[in-house]
């Protein structure tokens, strides 16, 4: 049986420059096909702009307030709002609020660091990246 507690699980930074606690994936699991964690992005924070060929995502938000960026929309988001990410939608996430944002992630795949493509200004336009979404 593998249950692994949020306490007990080390934290990483992944390659958009988000914190990271992988709850459930093919590295630490009997789960081969997806992967569930949480993610926290300190006040005044963002991730980097990015996309995944592959995987699609679902984010949870559990606290926090902030903004969420999908290719060419961009909307404020609050706990309780659940965002769906397809693949090759580039994305972003801005804590826009006074405490940490935190959410979870479901990755299907599983969240690989090789299945992400980071956006820099230059690529942003070619992406359909919202025009006001880059934050360095």
């Amino acid at each position: 049986m593998d249950i692994h507690n949020i306490n007990r699980v080390s934290a990483f930074i992944t390659k958009d420059g988000s914190e990271i606690r992988e709850l459930l994936a093919h590295r630490n699991s009997c789960i081969r096909n997806q992967s569930l964690a949480e993610a926290r992005l300190p006040v005044g924070s963002a991730t980097m702009p990015h996309f995944h060929p592959t995987t699609e995502e679902i984010y949870y938000i559990l606290e926090g307030r902030g903004e969420m960026i999908l290719a060419h929309d961009k909307q404020e988001i609050i706990p309780g709002d659940a965002i769906a990410i397809p693949p090759g939608a580039p994305h972003q996430m801005i804590n826009r609020g006074s405490e940490p944002l935190v959410f979870l992630c479901c990755c299907a795949p599983a969240y690989e660091d090789a299945d992400t493509v980071m956006l820099t200004k230059e690529r942003i336009a070619e992406y359909s990246f919202h025009e006001n979404g880059f934050e360095s």
